[in-house]
């Protein structure tokens, strides 16, 4: 049984985001992913310049006219979608805590994808790969993936078999490991797909195994941030507290320094991130908590369906 209120929020989000991939994505995201290859669809008489290598001589010399291949693009894609949903998701102070926020994106690239007869699948991972769904077609298929991301309670193996790290602190959830999403996403896709990575990008180590991915797929990072990643209020003194680790520290937000350090740290972070996204060439796009996740994609799909007009 579905509990009512996974229910109800999976009914907002069909009905929103069915309604957005309509009505705001559903040319851009066409536009913006070559699919597989050609397909060979018919042959027709010869017209003066058509290219000579398509021209069929096995046709041709049984018709005793010239005819060339007709191909069109294999529009028919894969679609997976790589999910973090460690404990760091949890985290939000704007309009939606970065898993609802995840899974409203999962949702309207799905319901984008479904519009263009495309498949779609999901890798759930927190320090593990905890589920995964093999790609399928219908809107049956895309509730059920947003059903999994909104329904989705970890099962800490790491925490249950050792609630405590080796520091002795005790461990509040599931922690990060992009690296092993990645690994099973290069491992399992057998077909060259479009993987959509939705995470806060809170890692470290994984720098390597989305160089192999996107060389294998068509990587898009897409980083959930918040506001609070980057600086820190004025509340005076206050207790953090990691929400992975379970560590929590005490600090002095009224002191500038102690500000300007936080800030400067997670901008190094956040630096080190789009530089390695950008040396492996990939369109990256990052979406607010706070902020619509429909215009960052939209803009992302404008460029790259510019790119390949070019």
């Amino acid at each position: 049984m579905i509990p009512k209120e996974l229910l109800a929020a999976l009914r907002t989000i069909e009905i929103h985001t069915a309604r957005l991939a309509n009505e705001q994505l559903s040319g851009t995201y066409t536009s913006s992913f070559k699919g597989q290859g050609l397909a060979f669809r018919e042959v027709r008489p010869y017209q003066p310049g058509d290219d000579v290598r398509t021209i069929d001589w096995n046709v041709s010399a049984r018709m005793n006219e010239t005819f060339v291949k007709v191909f069109v693009e294999e529009r028919e894609m894969t679609v997976m979608l790589v999910v973090d949903l460690s404990a760091s998701e949890r985290f939000g102070t704007r309009r939606a805590p970065k898993t609802r926020v995840a899974s409203e994106v999962a949702a309207l690239l799905a319901f984008s994808a479904i519009r263009n007869n495309d498949r779609v699948g999901l890798i759930i991972a927190t320090d593990k790969v905890d589920r995964m769904v093999p790609p399928k077609k219908g809107e049956k298929h895309v509730m059920r993936v947003v059903r999994e991301i909104l329904g989705f309670e970890p099962k800490w193996s790491e925490a249950a078999a050792h609630p405590y790290d080796e520091r002795g602190r005790m461990r509040l959830g599931a922690g990060t490991n992009l690296k092993g999403a990645l690994e099973s996403l290069v491992r399992t896709s057998r077909r060259r797909s479009i993987a959509f990575v939705v995470s806060d990008f809170f890692d470290a180590g994984y720098e390597r195994t989305l160089a192999l991915a996107s060389a294998k797929h068509d990587v898009v990072p897409v980083v959930l941030v918040d506001p609070r990643d980057a600086t820190l209020p004025d509340v005076g003194i206050a207790t953090f507290e990691d929400l992975e680790s379970g560590e929590s520290v005490v600090v002095d937000t009224g002191d500038p320094s102690v500000r300007t350090w936080y800030a400067t740290a997670m901008k190094r972070i956040a630096d080190g991130r789009r530089a390695a996204f950008h040396k492996l060439g990939l369109d990256a796009v990052e979406i607010e908590t706070g902020g619509s996740f429909v215009r960052p994609l939209r803009d992302l799909f404008a460029r790259r369906a510019k790119r390949i007009r070019r």
